[in-house]
């Protein structure tokens, strides 16, 4: 049996290759802890961390349930719990995670950064700035604060990415319209299987591309819609010369899907 300083020399080198981007490592360490102590708090946590960076939501969820049940007052377990209720859409559980998380440690930015994601969707933008400043408060270089994504600058940015396109495609585009909401709805969320991240999809095309449609099929010829997402626009880059990039990225990404483009192609294209 390992010693406990060779435990937490171990469990030491799962956070490090969390931190290099190295889950699959992560795993194989934890498991070495958990093969001698399948109860020991920290294994089960970092082994939650490591399934949710390979976005493996129910294994995630499951080990967050077991660390917390050894160790109740952890609040990073709840507010990692929280997160992937939230990314599993599951927004009542998620909210009751994370007020869990707070109300045991009112220093972790990672509970009030979700807490602000949860108020985004309820339509309570005014709490969900203030919690977002609380966690940059807390943690600036996990959770920088968000880059305000104003009409008129969407509509710039749309408006140049257009003009970038070949004449013939401008004159497609004219059938579509450019939206803006502010966070995808649950039915969109959907539409995937697992669900989209809600916190993380910036646009979305609807309708049908130019490569799919039929002039035998009138229903293919219906008007097509690029929807963007200010909140989550505002969130994805730490200042606004970034922000804006991801914008115009996101804007072509949707109209190469118009254009027929798949998921490969844009990344070919480096447009993923």
């Amino acid at each position: 049996m390992k010693a406990a300083n060779e435990v937490e020399r171990t469990l030491d080198m799962a956070e490090e290759a969390l931190d290099r981007g190295d889950p699959e490592s992560a795993l194989d360490l934890c498991q070495e802890v958990l093969d001698q102590d399948d109860g020991h708090p920290g294994a089960l946590f970092l082994t939650a961390e490591a399934h949710r960076d390979l976005r493996e939501l129910p294994a995630a969820e499951a080990r967050y349930r077991d660390a917390i049940k050894v160790a109740p007052h952890h609040s990073s377990s709840w507010s990692g719990l929280a997160n992937v209720l939230f990314d599993q859409l599951r927004f009542e559980e998620s909210r009751s995670a994370s007020l869990r998380a707070i109300r045991i440690d009112d220093a972790n930015p990672e509970a009030f950064h979700l807490r602000g994601l949860l108020r985004e969707r309820r339509g309570d933008f005014f709490g969900a700035a203030r919690d977002f400043r609380r966690a940059t408060l807390l943690d600036p270089g996990a959770y920088p604060l968000p880059v305000p994504l104003d009409d008129g600058t969407v509509e710039a940015v749309v408006e140049e990415a257009v003009r970038a396109m070949h004449p013939s495609i401008r004159d497609y585009l004219q059938q579509v319209a450019i939206l803006l909401d502010e966070v995808p709805d649950d039915e969109l969320l959907r539409q995937w299987d697992p669900p989209a991240p809600p916190g993380e999809i910036l646009g979305y095309f609807s309708g049908t591309s130019l490569a799919d449609r039929s002039t035998g099929n009138p229903w293919t010829n219906l008007p097509s819609a690029i929807v963007l997402f200010r909140r989550n626009l505002q969130r994805i880059a730490a200042d606004h010369d970034r922000m804006i990039e991801e914008l115009r990225v996101t804007v072509i990404h949707e109209i190469g899907h118009f254009l027929g483009l798949t998921e490969e192609d844009l990344e070919e294209r480096g447009l993923d």
